[in-house]
């Protein structure tokens, strides 16, 4: 299954892999969330080839999460701000920094801590109408059309 057909997938988990699944595309996400902006500071932080970056940052801007704005008109120079969608990920990436820390955690790790308090964000799923935390109660997958 390519990218292309996760979007054509019923399943919203797999049209978001579709968008936003591989590696490079998270990692520029989670940097535009502390404030990187322009394609150097991205290339510079990651540690990526220009091309490569070229292609997520035009994907991820095609998508909706992020939108190029002009900063400079000579030389023309753009950077990329989040959208609304693009904002409305963050929890998707304090989720998987959760599961990472959990499994993944040994050595030393960044801490992702709120702005305003100095406290350490320690992310959890809830399911909104149950205030059950996800993970807890088992699932039932419903496709289109079963009920």
């Amino acid at each position: 299954m390519d990218d292309k057909n996760f979007c054509d997938e019923p399943c919203p988990i797999a049209r978001s892999l579709g968008v936003a699944g591989d590696a490079w595309s998270i990692l520029i996400l989670r940097d535009a969330h502390a404030g990187l902006t322009r394609f150097d500071q991205f290339r510079k932080s990651l540690g990526i080839a220009p091309t490569m970056l070229t292609r997520r940052l035009a994907t991820l801007t095609e998508e909706g999460l992020l939108e190029k704005r002009r900063y400079s008109e000579r030389p023309p120079r753009e950077e990329y701000q989040l959208t609304a969608a693009g904002r409305d990920f963050l929890p998707v990436l304090f989720m998987i920094g959760a599961w990472g820390r959990r499994y993944r955690g040994d050595g030393k790790l960044v801490r992702f801590l709120d702005a305003e308090t100095g406290t350490e964000i320690r992310a959890v799923a809830v399911d909104e109408v149950t205030g059950a935390k996800i993970g807890t109660r088992p699932i039932r997958v419903v496709y289109p059309g079963e009920d």
